[in-house]
């Protein structure tokens, strides 16, 4: 345990020492309630909200395992469930089996479509796409985060791939170093950067140009989506590619721009203890001032 901070800056906001102290009053008079029952008590007290009005409880909770560092407090047991970002097991069942295949070019398969993902039953079929197709799996994703199951409009409508868009990694130096901004200035505009973590074309699709097309859509249309979720816009989307097995053709085809190669800590560098495979970095402004404001103050 270290020594106590006089204040914090956690997902773009300072906390001055008398919050930290209201959040220390919180936790200690919270008597057996759970972790998550805490942040939803502390975002209420500190009035800490989305411009939604939604509670920030996914960034408190980073601001209690960061107290809890500092030698705050000390939280209670996590209470059984998966670690944040293991993988996990899906059901299988006849929605996720391979259907039709498709193989031509994208023109023959009529209009090319994103659509969000919101009903349960979809949020279903997507984990277990996700899950059985995807080369990492199905993983509970790290804060905010939108998902959309893409579907083609011909010969009949078919899902065709499987796409995520969430928070983005914390340090990242190849982006970092291209946007130009200082700690203070990340830590700030963080927020205005989402990230791809997830694109699976399904493999039983074969579809020249699908996927840049996919990626085109989803340019197109993902900063409404996400302002109307989160109550903030986002200026650039990145994504890494672990170029051992992919060289990220699809992104360069819809004019990403590839940046270099993280350093192998994970997207999450502060959290991480051991190393992972290294991965192309590659951005997309989804305006065209995306750098100058994101090194704004």
């Amino acid at each position: 345990m270290g020594a106590k901070s006089q204040s914090l800056r956690v997902a773009g906001r300072v906390f001055a020492e008398a919050e930290l102290k209201q959040v220390a009053d919180v936790v200690a008079n919270g008597g057996d309630a759970s972790r998550t029952r805490l942040m939803v008590q502390v975002c209420e007290r500190l009035e800490w909200r989305r411009a939604t009005g939604a509670l920030k409880v996914r960034e408190c909770r980073d601001l209690l395992e960061v107290m809890e560092r500092d030698a705050w407090f000390r939280l209670p047991a996590k209470r059984g469930g998966r670690p944040r970002g293991s993988r996990t097991q899906v059901p299988l069942t006849l929605a996720g089996e391979p259907g039709t295949p498709l193989v031509g070019s994208v023109g023959d398969f009529g209009t090319v479509g994103l659509e969000p993902v919101t009903e349960a039953a979809d949020h279903a079929w997507w984990r277990e796409l996700v899950g059985r197709y995807h080369y990492l799996g199905y993983r509970m994703p790290y804060g905010a985060h939108l998902r959309y199951l893409a579907f083609v409009s011909e010969p009949e409508r078919a899902v065709v791939a499987a796409l995520q868009i969430s928070s983005p990694a914390w340090r990242l130096a190849a982006r970092d170093q291209w946007i130009g901004w200082d700690d203070a200035t990340r830590e700030q505009n963080l927020q205005r950067v989402v990230n791809n973590s997830r694109f699976v074309v399904l493999p039983w699709v074969r579809v020249k140009n699908l996927a840049s097309r996919l990626l085109s859509v989803l340019a197109r249309r993902l900063a409404g989506d996400w302002q109307v979720r989160f109550g903030t816009e986002p200026l650039l989307i990145e994504t890494m590619v672990e170029g051992a097995r992919f060289r990220g053709t699809c992104y360069r085809a819809a004019n990403w721009t590839l940046l270099g190669e993280t350093a192998g800590r994970g997207r999450m560098d502060r959290h991480k203890r051991r190393a992972l495979a290294k991965k192309r970095v590659l951005v997309y402004p989804l305006v065209p001032d995306a750098v100058r404001r994101l090194c704004e103050d």
